[in-house]
């Protein structure tokens, strides 16, 4: 419910607040007073756009402030749960635009984009102004009203996740199926390339290892030459070094308690000889292991020739990059093997979301079909109320072939204004002040079902008079028993249901022309009724029907 707003600096509005009641408000006044910019102002704070162009002064900052009360809307709290704000029983919307024009909105004092203004305004207020009745002639409109009134919306709202979840589905199983194209396609390369790697059958850094084999190899001869050469001059000499080592350490030895160091070199002198007695076996040993093999050559450098034309071919350097490749291409295959099992899973899960999602949407179809007939007559018996007594609305729920998100059924909404016999689609044929009658009506019936938000009507009354402008304040007043509404207007019969009675006024303002307004007590109202019944100066009988008007 909106509480209060306050504009500063809009238009011909130097600074104005409103106290709004929370059943029936209405806003009259003389046309240009400035109804319509109020309702301008207002817009702002519902996140529409604006520039600077419509400040009055250019160096001050224009404002807009709506004070609501959430009465605890389930949506609303949902909007400030997601949004991490405070949860509050009362929401303060602020929009400020600057003399450049750059425009801040606010939620509570938080800053926020215009997109989650809107969001959230909507959530509170549905504001009709003049030219909005254009939405009843579309088909997202017709539907909703449809819905809301078969009881339909937790329907919709399990179909959607459903639907969702079959398009989902039905996306992994288009992607499978294409990913099995592609196997099938590389499948015979892919083999042929996993065999070459499998049959070469490849150990963890064996080409470089059979590299450094092959070096040891060709020098072999070499290799065994300078160990024969060293084991001999170490121990097969006439003076081998490790006997001769051990003479000299001996012939020391008869001097060492003469001298106190000489003890530790000798021990030096025979560890020496054990160290080179150690390294000649060891030479000895590996001049008996190293031999030239060519068979063992031609064998490695063959392997070693098939190695590296498989490095050359898939464009590494290494063994262990190979191996790598080997272990990619027989995931390949192995998926490859795998994924028509995994289709043929998905294919069920798929059939199965969609068997689901298109029994739900039979029922919603079943419902809203149900509540065609009954919605064309409630509609048509308002729309007699409200001055069309000619005019006929038919519903038209036809199936459509494919399941979209919003089910199986293609809605739209037919008139005939005055009983031609041709039935066309509302939007084409309705004039603007029979769509904004219609649009009160069916949210008269819409509002029944569901919990509208702050209703606000500008001007919603354009082209009608008398019975019928009557009937469309009394429908006004009953929308009002369970939710705030608040209409600008110019007809006396709407003025008269209202529960609060706003004026707006021109006055000259330090040589300006400002626009101001005012809720008027008992008498004011009947006076202003009457002379908006008969004119500047009421006559006795204007202010006792205005009266009449009031009282009832």
């Amino acid at each position: 419910m909106l509480q209060k707003l306050w504009i500063r600096n809009y238009a011909i509005i130097e600074e104005l607040e409103i106290n709004f009641s929370e059943r029936m408000n209405c806003i009259t006044g003389e046309t240009g007073a400035g109804k319509s910019i109020i309702a301008g102002a207002l817009g702002l704070i519902l996140g529409n756009r604006a520039d600077s162009s419509v400040l009055i002064n250019k160096e001050k900052k224009l404002v807009v402030e709506g004070t609501f009360s959430t009465n605890k809307q389930k949506a609303v709290k949902n909007f400030l749960q997601q949004n991490d704000f405070v949860l509050e029983n009362e929401l303060v919307l602020r929009r400020e635009i600057a003399p450049n024009g750059k425009s801040r909105a606010f939620i509570n004092d938080t800053p926020v984009n215009l997109n989650q203004l809107q969001e959230l305004s909507f959530l509170m207020v549905d504001l009709h102004q003049q030219f909005d009745g254009l939405q009843v002639g579309e088909n997202d409109f017709q539907r909703d009203v449809l819905d809301a009134l078969a009881k339909n919306i937790q329907y919709v709202n399990e179909y959607q996740e459903i639907f969702s979840n079959w398009k989902k589905k039905q996306k992994e199983l288009d992607e499978m199926l294409s990913k099995k194209l592609a196997f099938e396609k590389d499948a015979d390369y892919n083999k042929f390339q996993y065999e070459e790697l499998a049959e070469l059958d490849l150990k963890e850094n064996e080409l470089e290892d059979i590299e450094v084999e092959l070096r040891m190899l060709n020098n072999a001869e070499s290799i065994k030459t300078t160990l024969t050469k060293i084991y001999f001059e170490l121990k097969e000499n006439e003076t081998p070094i490790v006997q001769h080592l051990k003479i000299l350490a001996n012939e020391l030895d008869a001097f060492s308690s003469v001298h106190q160091k000489l003890p530790n070199l000798i021990e030096r002198l025979y560890a020496a000889q054990i160290e080179l007695q150690d390294i000649a076996d060891t030479v000895n040993y590996l001049s008996n292991e190293v031999h030239y093999d060519q068979q063992k050559v031609d064998q490695l450098n063959n392997r070693l020739s098939l190695g590296f034309k498989l490095l050359k071919k898939h464009g590494v350097k290494k063994t262990d990059e190979l191996l790598q490749i080997q272990q990619q291409l027989e995931e390949k295959l192995q998926v490859a093997l795998n994924i028509d099992e995994s289709i043929q899973i998905k294919e069920k899960e798929v059939k199965q979301f969609f068997e689901t999602a298109s029994n739900k949407a039979k029922v919603i179809s079943s419902n809203r079909t149900r509540q065609a007939k009954p919605f064309e007559v409630q509609v048509n018996k308002l729309l007699a109320r409200v001055g069309m007594p000619n005019a006929i609305i038919h519903v038209e729920v036809n199936a459509i072939d494919d399941l979209n998100i919003f089910g199986s059924d293609k809605i739209e909404f037919l008139f005939d204004a005055n009983k031609s016999g041709q039935l066309l689609s509302v939007g084409k044929v309705a004039s603007g002040g029979e769509l904004n009658r219609l649009m009160l009506c069916i949210k008269s019936l819409v509002a029944e079902h569901i919990d509208l938000p702050t209703l606000i009507f500008d001007e919603i009354d354009t082209g009608i008079s008398g019975e019928a402008a009557k009937q469309v304040g009394i429908i006004l007043k009953e929308l009002s028993a369970n939710r705030q509404v608040i209409c600008i207007t110019h007809q006396p019969q709407i003025a008269g249901k209202s529960n609060a009675h706003f004026f707006v006024y021109k006055e000259n303002s330090n040589g300006s022309i400002k626009t101001n307004i005012r809720q008027l007590d008992l008498e004011e109202r009947i006076n202003t009724i009457a002379t908006m019944l008969s004119g500047d100066k009421p006559t006795a009988a204007s202010i006792e029907n205005a009266r009449e008007l009031v009282s009832h």
